[in-house]
């Protein structure tokens, strides 16, 4: 996929061009600090799959990849986050306003890219996933410090603020390719079972992996106060003083004893439990593949879902 990604930044680039020097600067600094890029790839390779190759998919990649931005930048300013990708965050460097204001840019300039694309279903499709994920990050701040949070309730943030970007990407392949609405949905089932392996992956990462590897710190999601899924299985399989120690942390964000509760972590399983619900979640995405033709786009679509659950970044 070089060449077609190549493409893709060459749009980033062209679109982010602003007469505002702060824009171009922050821009610049976020999109240059790199990423998987992986829901560019889904439209570009669901498109791929269903045969078509206009260069409205690679407008529609990097349009998808912008809003993805804007999210990280008002993330990381809500989240008061200081590393990302093993750089400063935009908001520890540039500070708040800037960041938010910014991300603001992203999403609208996404929206004139959309328009341009002059589909209809196309708008439909983003309009409803950038609302979709607006309530996801309202529903994350709700249920912050909440060690009594349903793992459901868990479970809805992640598809409305992780999984719905997924979703719409490799939907947005099959709007282009004109495919029947069955398809469509198969792409989209895909796309969301995707995302939320991807998003538990990087749950259970903040307690086995280790800063340099991640590029942010380990223990942020403590630091707070967001119930994920490992700590939520830890506490379920945990003793009562176990089980009180996470809970005061998730409800005061302390990391003051991290490293004991990464013990009780990977003591009760919590991570392999994790683990085997974003493997379930990548299986179920492959699943929904079998209603695209077979081709070397479908087969790095099954390697994209594998090595999403096996990753350590």
């Amino acid at each position: 996929m070089a060449a077609d990604m190549q493409r893709v930044d060459e749009v980033i680039r062209l679109r982010l061009a602003s007469d505002v020097a702060l824009i171009n600067q922050i821009s610049h600094y976020i999109v240059s600090a790199g990423g998987k890029r992986i829901r560019p790839r889904l439209v570009l390779l669901v498109a791929q799959a269903l045969g078509f190759v206009g260069p409205e998919r690679h407008e529609l990649a990097a349009t998808v990849e912008f809003i993805h931005t804007a999210t990280l930048l008002h993330d990381d300013v809500v989240d008061e986050s200081s590393l990302r990708r093993g750089q400063q965050t935009a908001n520890a460097l540039f500070g708040n306003a800037a960041s938010v204001l910014v991300g603001d840019f992203l999403y609208s300039r996404a929206f004139q890219m959309m328009v341009g694309v002059n589909r209809m279903r196309v708008l439909e499709v983003l309009a409803d996933a950038t609302n979709v994920i607006a309530e996801g990050e309202v529903l994350q701040l709700m249920n912050m410090h909440d060690p009594d949070l349903a793992v459901d309730d868990y479970l809805r943030v992640i598809r409305y603020k992780t999984a719905k970007l997924f979703e719409a990407s490799a939907r947005l392949g099959a709007v282009l390719a004109n495919a029947p609405r069955e398809v469509e949905e198969a792409c989209a089932d895909c796309g969301r079972a995707l995302g939320t392996a991807f998003q538990l992956v990087d749950d259970l990462l903040d307690y086995e992996g280790d800063t340099h590897a991640l590029g942010k710190n380990v223990g942020d999601d403590l630091r707070e106060g967001k119930p994920t899924l490992p700590l939520l299985v830890a506490m379920a399989r945990s003793s009562e003083a176990d089980r009180q120690l996470i809970r005061q942390a998730i409800e005061h964000g302390e990391l003051d004893r991290l490293q004991d509760i990464i013990a009780i972590v990977r003591q009760t399983g919590a991570l392999q439990a994790t683990r085997q619900a974003a493997r379930d979640e990548a299986d179920a995405a492959a699943k929904a593949l079998s209603a695209l033709p077979d081709s070397a786009a479908r087969q790095a679509l099954l390697n994209l879902c594998a090595r999403s659950v096996e990753r350590s970044s």
